[in-house]
């Protein structure tokens, strides 16, 4: 009989060879759904893993997609190696999202004119606050009275979406939008600068791609980032080394806030351009699943967050093409982490066919 038995030291070859896999059964698995939906398997592939790619207009959007994942999975890439379980990265998203948006919607009432790079700035300080605020609620109430981070931020993400909903049906709702929930369009001048004209994608790309740089630095060039993980891999040798695990709680966490709130807040200033109540698109959570997928490494969320983003884009193309249901970029998205998770067994673990011990 098959079994499994413990590897005398995890497969560094199975480590990076698991997403592969994953990709590999859940693309296996998208095909057998096609063909259950009567739709060619071929066809739907193409929509899904190869459209997304076709052209440059296309692969800017694919880079404009990514953005928000990019900076949502690399803070919590730190916060699952530093062993602190951040499950509300949407609500801090949403936060950043308010902040930022609030800043550029005070610019435009108050028919102030800001330089595009000033302002570029100035949202990224409005959203990375919003964020850490947010997050350093979870962060109190563990510290204090050391309440689940993974409830209480899970539940502050439908806080967020509630004070977001409040915002925009009350205070901030546009006069003359004919009672739509929405704030006035913002002014170009506080639009984020954008990276080649006649295309979406904007600077905010670059950002998250310098941030995967200085967070790949922090983690493995800095003792505070090698603090961090071993807080992470060995509580109790961080505790006896002196590691504060009260300081890899608050490191993480406000890290991890601030890039959801920026995230946010490039969001709402950029392709939106309003706050409505339809700023959360689940990136916060689809970033758990980036994150993952990306081994916790700032390269890795970045490859895993092209890869989401092809699954999203991939889907709404689907829809509108061959006339697949919108739930299906959802199931895929589901299966992939499944099959990882499935697949990460092998890393310390392999079969063997034989009686059991």
């Amino acid at each position: 009989m098959l079994r499994l038995e413990q590897r005398p030291a995890p497969s560094r070859l199975f480590t990076w060879a698991s997403p592969v896999l994953s990709l590999a059964i859940t693309i296996l698995i998208a095909s057998a759904l096609f063909v259950a939906l009567g739709k060619d398997p071929v066809r739907g592939l193409s929509v899904f893993l190869i459209e997304p790619f076709n052209g440059l207009r296309a692969v800017t959007e694919l880079a404009l997609k990514s953005t928000p994942l990019i900076l949502c999975a690399l803070g919590l890439a730190l916060c699952y190696r530093s062993n602190v379980w951040n499950i509300g990265a949407e609500g801090q998203y949403l936060i950043g999202g308010i902040t930022g948006g609030g800043l550029a919607l005070w610019f435009t009432s108050s028919q102030i004119a800001v330089p595009s790079g000033v302002f570029f700035v100035l949202v990224i300080l409005a959203g990375a606050l919003g964020g850490m605020a947010w997050a350093a609620i979870v962060a109190l109430l563990r510290d204090r009275f050391n309440a689940s981070e993974i409830l209480v931020s899970l539940m502050l993400v439908y806080v967020a979406n509630l004070l977001l909903s409040y915002l925009v049906f009350g205070p901030w709702k546009d006069p003359n939008g004919f009672n739509f929930p929405q704030t006035m369009s913002f002014a170009a001048d506080t639009a984020i600068p954008r990276l080649f004209r006649g295309m979406r994608v904007n600077w905010g790309f670059v950002f998250s791609l310098v941030c995967a740089g200085a967070m790949w630095a922090f983690m493995f060039r800095t003792f505070r980032g090698y603090q961090l993980q071993v807080g992470g891999l060995a509580p109790a040798a961080a505790r006896y080394a002196g590691f504060s695990a009260r300081h890899a709680l608050w490191t993480a966490m406000l890290v991890s806030g601030g890039l959801a709130g920026v995230a946010g807040a490039f969001e709402v200033a950029g392709p939106m351009g309003q706050l409505t109540p339809y700023v959360s698109q689940n990136y916060g959570f689809t970033a758990i699943i980036v994150a993952y997928v990306g081994r916790l490494h700032p390269l890795g969320c970045v490859l895993g967050s092209f890869l989401l983003s092809t699954f999203l884009i991939g889907g709404e193309l689907a829809q509108s093409r061959i006339g697949l249901p919108s739930a299906l970029t959802g199931v895929f998205q589901g299966v992939l982490l499944f099959s990882l998770l499935a697949c990460d067994t092998f890393i310390q673990y392999r079969l063997r066919w034989g009686k059991s011990a």
